[in-house]
Parts: C-alpha cells; sequence; structure tokens
C-alpha cells in the first residue's frame, strides 16, 4: 500500500519514500508556552498525530521530534517587540522557565485528553542555545550572514542569488527585495526582510545568553533548523506544521539549513489549514478567541455547553487536514452527535454474536479505509466508511440480520485498527451525568472559596485552594471569577 502525501514544497501529492527506510524521520513545529492552548494548537497535533499513527501501522519506525518555543517567540517578528514569555513572567512576577512549565504542564494534559500521542523527542529551545551559535557561525562562515551592532541578521538578497528564498510560500521575494532598497541604512539591517539569527538584548530583557556577538538571544526561526537537523539529521522526511507558519517561519528555516549546509534538508513539507470561527480567524481581538479548557469546561459565551476532548478530536478529523474547518456551537453539537453514534455502533459490534453465515455486507471495509488513508490522510472518508459500516451493525443488533464468525472478527478487528488506533478515537471514560455533577461539585468548592476571599476569611479560601491543589487540580483566579483544570 503506498501512501500519497501532499507535499507544499512541490504543490501536488507525491507518493511517500523515506530516504532511509524503515525509518521515517518528523519533525513538527510544537507550541509556544506563554499561554493556554487553543483550537489552533488542536489542530496540528491531531493532523500529525494522525501521520505519526498511520506511518507506524504501515511498518515504519518514526522518530517524531515535536519542538516547544519558550525563548525568541517575539510580540511582533523576529526581530522587534517583546519576549512574549519574558512579558507574562514580568507581568505575573515569575521566573521565564515558571511561566513555561505551568503552560507546558497544561498542554501536555490538554493533549493527553485528546488521545495526542506523546511525540519521540520534545527539545525545548531554551535547552539548545549552544547548538544555535554553532549553527549561527556555518552560516556567517558561508557568507549568508552579517553581524551589525551586536546582533545578527541573515542576508536574504545574497541568500537569493544562489537559492531561491520564497520557494515554499509562492512569494516573488525580488520584488520584496526592491521595495526594501529605500531604507538602506535606516535601522541595523541591510534590508528591512533581512531576519534575526541572533539579537542583542536590551537591559530589561530577562531570556538572554552569551555569545561571540553580544549578550543576547537567538532569533525564532533559528530553533527549529537546529533541533530537526540534530535530532533526525541533515536529510529528513517530513516537516510538518500550521500553514500560517508557511511565511515566514518554515521559508526562514529552509534559507538558514541550505545556508549553512549547502542544500535542503526536508523532503516533503506538509501543512495543516486554519480553523474559523463563524468564518472569522480566531483572535483575542475579534473576542472569539476560546482555548481548549474552556471548550472542556463549557466557560466561554460562544458556547451553550461543555464539549468532550473526543468531541473536539472528531470535529477535527471530520475535516480534512488541508481544508479549513469552520467552528461554530452547532458544528460542534453535530460533531457530538455523530461521534456517539459512531461510538454506539462500536459498542455494540463488541455485543454481536456469530451466526452460521452473513446477511450483510460487511467486505471490504479495511482496504477502503486504507486507500483513504493512504490518500493523503482522508480521515474524513475513513469516517465515511465506517458510518456505512454501522448500518450493517446495527442490523445485526436489532436482530434483522446475521454475520459469520469469520467476517465478525474481522468487522472488529478493522473497527479496532481504524476508529481506536488510527483516528484516536475512544469512549469517554465517565458517563455524561457523573461527569457533568463532579464538575458541579468542584465548581461548588470554587464558589465557596470565591465568597470566603469576599468575606477575608482566608483560612478556608487557602484550605479550599491547598486542598485541591494537593489531588492535582489546576486552579487558576481570574477577574470573572476563576479556572480548574482536573489532574
Amino acid at each position: 500500500m503506498s501512501l500519497l502525501i501532499y507535499n507544499t514544497l512541490t504543490r501536488k501529492k507525491e507518493e511517500f519514500v523515506p530516504l532511509h527506510a524503515p525509518h521515517v524521520g518528523l519533525y513538527v513545529c510544537g507550541p509556544t508556552v506563554y499561554g493556554d492552548a487553543h483550537l489552533g494548537h488542536a489542530r496540528p497535533a491531531i493532523t500529525f498525530d494522525l501521520l505519526f499513527r498511520y506511518l507506524t501501522h504501515l511498518g515504519y519506525k518514526v522518530r517524531y521530534v515535536r519542538n516547544i518555543t519558550d525563548v525568541g517567540h517575539l510580540e511582533h517578528d523576529a526581530d522587534e517587540g517583546e519576549d512574549k514569555i519574558a512579558k507574562k513572567a514580568r507581568l505575573e512576577k515569575l521566573e521565564p522557565m515558571e511561566v513555561v512549565q505551568r503552560y507546558l504542564n497544561n498542554y501536555h494534559k490538554e493533549m493527553e485528553m485528546l488521545n495526542v500521542l506523546p511525540p519521540s523527542i520534545e527539545p525545548h529551545a531554551s535547552g539548545h542555545i549552544i547548538e544555535q551559535i554553532e549553527f549561527i557561525k556555518k552560516i556567517l562562515a558561508a557568507g549568508y550572514a552579517y553581524e551589525s551592532e551586536g546582533s545578527v541578521y541573515f542576508d536574504v538578497e545574497k541568500y537569493n542569488q544562489k537559492f531561491h528564498y520564497g520557494k515554499l510560500s509562492g512569494r516573488n521575494i525580488d520584488e520584496l527585495l526592491e521595495a526594501t532598497r529605500e531604507l538602506d541604512g535606516q535601522n541595523e539591517k541591510h534590508r528591512s526582510i533581512d531576519f534575526a539569527l541572533w539579537k542583542k538584548a536590551a537591559p530589561e530583557h530577562i531570556m538572554h545568553w552569551p555569545s561571540p556577538w553580544s549578550e543576547g538571544f537567538p532569533g525564532w526561526h533559528l530553533e527549529c533548523s537546529t533541533m530537526s537537523t540534530k535530532y533526525l539529521g541533515e536529510e529528513f522526511d517530513i516537516h510538518g506544521g500550521g500553514m500560517d507558519l508557511m511565511f515566514p517561519h518554515h521559508e526562514c528555516e529552509i534559507a538558514q539549513s541550505c545556508a549553512a549546509l549547502g542544500h535542503d534538508t526536508v523532503k516533503y513539507w506538509m501543512h495543516n489549514n486554519m480553523i474559523t470561527i463563524n468564518g472569522q480567524k480566531m483572535g483575542k481581538s475579534l473576542g472569539n478567541f476560546i482555548t481548549l479548557h474552556e471548550f472542556f469546561t463549557g466557560t466561554n459565551k460562544l458556547l451553550s455547553q461543555a464539549f468532550s476532548p473526543m468531541t473536539i478530536r472528531f470535529f477535527i478529523l471530520q475535516a480534512h487536514y488541508r481544508s479549513t474547518v469552520d467552528f461554530s456551537d452547532e458544528a460542534l453539537k453535530a460533531s457530538e452527535k455523530g461521534l456517539e453514534r459512531l461510538m454506539e455502533a462500536f459498542q455494540r459490534l463488541q455485543k454481536l454474536q456469530p451466526s452460521e453465515k452473513s446477511t450483510v455486507k460487511t467486505a471490504g471495509l479495511r482496504e477502503l479505509c486504507e486507500n483513504a488513508m493512504s490518500d493523503d490522510l482522508n480521515s474524513p472518508m475513513v469516517i465515511a466508511h465506517l458510518f456505512e459500516s454501522a448500518k450493517a451493525i446495527n442490523t445485526v443488533f436489532d436482530g434483522k440480520g446475521t454475520i459469520s464468525a469469520n467476517d465478525l472478527d474481522e468487522l472488529k478487528d478493522t473497527w479496532k485498527l481504524f476508529a481506536e488506533d488510527i483516528l484516536g478515537l475512544r469512549t469517554e471514560n465517565d458517563d455524561n451525568a457523573s461527569n457533568e455533577a463532579y464538575k458541579k461539585a468542584v465548581d461548588l468548592l470554587l464558589n465557596i472559596r470565591l465568597e470566603a476571599k469576599r468575606n477575608k476569611d482566608w483560612a478556608t479560601s487557602d484550605k479550599i485552594r491547598d486542598e485541591l491543589t494537593a489531588m492535582g487540580f489546576t486552579i487558576k483566579d481570574t477577574k470573572d471569577g476563576f479556572e480548574w483544570m482536573a489532574p
């Protein structure tokens, strides 16, 4: 069974041929841990979890590397603005790594709830400063970077004379370069399109390290070039991420790697598309920003109820990873009902008793699902095939048909493989009633704590917080009350 994947670099589907079969190197841009994870974080995590699972099913030995950005991701771009983690640390009077760890712990919990498998390696940008400095030295030695006032910048114009800057995103860089010539001499960069490899830290900047050029910090793009080649080699199979990273982040990665090593490092580039909310791009300024915690608890004005992690996963898998997904409360409710029907059929399948012969059609399901997955991870088609198969399951369950022992075993194996092992769907651990009662009980305790705080009854307030924290709950006070996450 050959696997076709859409290569963003060539803009066409290509047969996947690993560089060093059966080993596969997969690198995916992970989260920037300066805030709570949201739906935009869930989509790439689930998309490349699906790829990881399917490659493993096909028999490949996958080294899956997903990075953690905990330094260098700036407010406006890779050259200007305040580091988001440093800003958060300053506002909350915490150590930067305290901010990182808190949000990373929450991210891991939420990924586990979404049944996203952990990567093979999860390197942090802050743990690879030495390697990033060495990577910059290679680019400087090759002549594609320059030092300016303690910072180091990538020379896009010089690079573009030999290589092609813009080949991934399809940008016309010649026009951009021409437009930036009038800015010459107005700042420390030769061209405004040049990007930072190393930035000299301002006195107030919290996160900084020594380097041959200055006390400073690496540019955002550099970490992925450095860590991907460190753990997967100078050439590896697949690099993935959200479409929003295609330019400038992934374009800069290609340039850095080619400049330092003299050749491309990635064979296949894969990008998942965006998630919109009621037709709009998700953003805090638009008032439509919803965190995963808010989805799981229903604590957002755009939500009429809480939605389980499996509903979120199913909602994302119902669309092809390269298509735009438009979220709405109604769409999630429809996904919730669809998931219930699918998992009910899966549970009914386990209860079926075999007969001497089959009067329902079950043959060919495995091949149909394999073909769909091998056609650029077509998860919506897999789900459609499972729903079609559910009709036969329900027919037998209702006593209106029969199924032979061989067909039943094959059907059970196929459903487990595709619904559970590859799509990663599972029945929720708790039934809805007990889960709702559990949430109400915790809310009740935290409302009592809130009332105690208003009455300046600090002993009661602290006791409730400390006891719940000791049990593993994460509690966060907000201007409107509180938020919490179960252990």
